[in-house]
């Protein structure tokens, strides 16, 4: 293969593959461990992605004071919706008390109740992408046009959405297919990624000021960007997929104050979560030269950027996993949630690591486990 397309072409030729037949996952509930007592930290819910052109996203919800792990539980709540929850769940994210599942091609969020899982509203934004909230607002990034590999893909833009009336309220234009983005001192930083006109991708992150609501300046950072999160001294980091070929993954840090890259970490991201001090990453690189995918896992120090340990898993139970997907750590006891794709066409699982990196428990998820959302404790 001499040429790997980012997201996009990756998908469709998932698709390819997908057995159609194969039905939906049907509700149930399954004790995985032991309540915990007296932790604030209530549960989380669980987006599974689905195959592209599916309908196949769902979500699951795991409950601490019961132990119990529940899949497909919107689906149960919600008999109404006749197409369940749509096709390709990409992101998810608390707020208040609703829930906001981002659901990319059926273009719009969902919004439900966290604790009753009730449907509440959906938000039409087109090809949106990720989430997140900042004064009572939730912002959402949107490529904006058709999904589809074009040289000529129009520029993406953000979303501003008011979480008590579920209105858009405002829009900003970005670059081009923006992905992950977050909010410190006042202003909304976009990762650009550009994937839709390979080879010529974006290598922007867009600083927006949230009182204008207007771009103040794109930042050079490195092409084809995805991830992005803050630290609390205002450090920000930012992942690149690279080329899926000569250029390698990476992954840089701007600082806030001057709205510049001061560091390149080398460090492969393909996924990243921050708990207090510690930025907890794994990487799946692959190479479209060799066919084949590089995974490694870590948890970085922001206070030195300095790699603490390359074995986020200690168990060995990482040689199980065939493709990490999706992290989160529980703030409060900080053991940590790994989800498995496997080939991106079965039913993945997801795993849960004490603060050792040793194995608690397992369970399968969906189609394209991922996204991860705790209920209560922050």
């Amino acid at each position: 293969m001499k040429k790997f397309y980012p997201f996009i072409a990756f998908l469709l030729l998932l698709l390819g593959s997908c057995r159609e037949d194969e039905a939906l996952i049907v509700s149930n509930s399954t004790q995985v461990t032991l309540p915990l007592v007296g932790s604030e930290v209530k549960g989380f819910y669980q987006l599974n992605e689905g195959n592209m052109g599916m309908n196949r996203a769902t979500i699951d919800y795991f409950d601490y004071t019961t132990g119990f792990y529940t899949r497909n539980i919107f689906s149960e709540r919600n008999p109404h919706i006749v197409k369940e929850l749509g096709d390709v769940g990409n992101d998810i994210g608390i707020y208040g008390d609703k829930v906001y599942a981002v659901i990319n091609l059926s273009n719009y969020i969902e919004v439900f109740d966290v604790h009753t899982v009730q449907h509440i509203g959906q938000i039409e934004i087109p090809n949106c992408r990720y989430i997140t909230f900042h004064d009572g607002k939730a912002y959402v990034t949107s490529y904006a046009g058709p999904v589809e590999v074009n040289p000529n893909a129009e520029i993406g833009f953000v979303a501003e959405i008011d979480t008590t009336t579920l209105e858009i309220t405002r829009k900003v234009s970005v670059g081009y297919q923006p992905d992950e983005l977050a909010a410190y001192g006042g202003k909304l930083y976009v990762a650009n990624s550009g994937g839709y006109r390979v080879p010529n991708y974006d290598r922007t992150v867009s600083v927006i000021d949230l009182a204008t609501f207007t771009e103040l300046k794109k930042i050079d950072v490195a092409i084809n960007l995805h991830r992005i999160t803050v630290d609390a001294r205002g450090d920000i980091y930012v992942s690149s997929r690279g080329d899926y070929n000569n250029i390698a993954p990476n992954l840089y840090v701007i600082d806030s104050h001057t709205d510049e890259v001061k560091q390149k970490l080398d460090i492969p991201v393909s996924g990243m979560y921050l708990c207090d001090d510690l930025l907890y990453y794994y990487s799946v690189a692959y190479n479209s030269v060799s066919g084949q995918n590089k995974v490694s896992y870590g948890i970085l120090d922001t206070r030195t950027k300095e790699v603490l340990t390359d074995q986020l898993i200690t168990d060995g139970t990482d040689r199980q996993i065939m493709i990490p997907y999706g992290l989160a750590v529980n703030p409060e006891t900080k053991e940590f949630l790994l989800s498995d794709a496997q080939n991106y066409v079965v039913t993945g699982y997801v795993y849960c690591f004490n603060s050792e990196g040793k194995l608690k428990w397992k369970t399968m998820g969906g189609n394209i486990p991922g996204h991860f959302a705790f209920v209560g404790g922050n």
